[in-house]
């Protein structure tokens, strides 16, 4: 069984049907995204247009319920301090919830789905996969 997390932008390209999760996702894939990626979607909902805010409130819930959620702990924090100090090494900079993203993908041996094709290239042991751009 393939383990996966996903980042925020495979999440929101699936929700937005820019891709098909039958299509990106193995069927019986173990499935998880980090805590940092649940706090993205919601404060999506947050800044959500007061018309899209229900139906999009629904879709990030039923994503949380149905997906496990990855905490940010002692554990995944080792591993992000190992790939801040890769990254500053080779003098590329990467966002700091892209890192968290990556730490956690690390930390629990899974491959990182994504639609960004440069946040997690070159990271020593994240294991990393494109779906394409949203």
């Amino acid at each position: 069984m393939e383990r996966l997390i996903l980042d925020t932008g495979a999440l929101v390209a699936i929700e937005r049907g820019h891709l098909a999760a039958d299509h990106v996702l193995p069927d019986g894939a173990d499935l998880a995204m980090s805590a940092v990626t649940a706090s993205e979607l919601l404060v999506g909902v947050e800044h959500a247009d007061p018309t899209r805010q229900p139906t999009r409130a629904t879709m990030v819930e039923g994503m949380l319920a149905r997906i496990q959620v990855i905490a940010f702990d002692l554990a995944v924090a080792r591993h992000h301090a190992v790939l801040a100090a890769a990254a500053a090494r080779q003098g590329l900079p990467r966002g700091a919830h892209d890192l968290q993203i990556a730490a956690s993908a690390r930390a629990t041996g899974r491959t990182l789905i994504t639609t960004d094709t440069r946040a997690f290239a070159e990271l020593p042991g994240v294991a990393w996969r494109s779906i394409g751009q949203a």
